[in-house]
């Protein structure tokens, strides 16, 4: 398996940008698919966005799409989330997850997960 940190959260105003980082360690990192998901309290974890492994599929939640763009560099097992524009019900915390195999934009279909990263949008 392969372990996730994420990084890159914090404060930002309302229509300001952040960059989100996940970082893995372990096993091969190019061989597995990453989302990015995100959960407010009291909420259900909610699909971000999720890029495969050879870059080649790339999924967006629609309340998302436009804004923000996922990608990654396999040579430094990092995969990255931009957002832009960001809105204050996008307060979250956010968490990146890895799969063997395709990408998925299912909370169910991926084994792990990182610890989450905080992002507050000030109105």
């Amino acid at each position: 398996q392969v372990q996730l940190v994420e990084s890159g959260g914090g404060l930002v105003q309302a229509g300001g940008s952040l960059r989100l980082s996940c970082a893995a360690s372990g096993r091969t990192f190019s061989n597995y698919s990453v989302g990015w998901f995100r959960q407010a309290p009291g909420k259900e974890r909610d699909f971000v966005a999720a890029i495969g492994w050879s870059a080649g599929n790339i999924y967006y939640a629609d309340s998302v799409k436009g804004r923000s763009t996922i990608s990654r560099d396999n040579s430094k097992n990092t995969v990255y989330l931009q957002m832009n524009s960001l809105k204050p019900e996008e307060t979250a915390v956010y968490y990146c997850a890895a799969r063997p195999g395709v990408a998925s934009i299912l909370v169910y279909r991926y084994d792990t997960w990182g610890q989450g990263t905080q992002v507050i949008v000030s109105s």
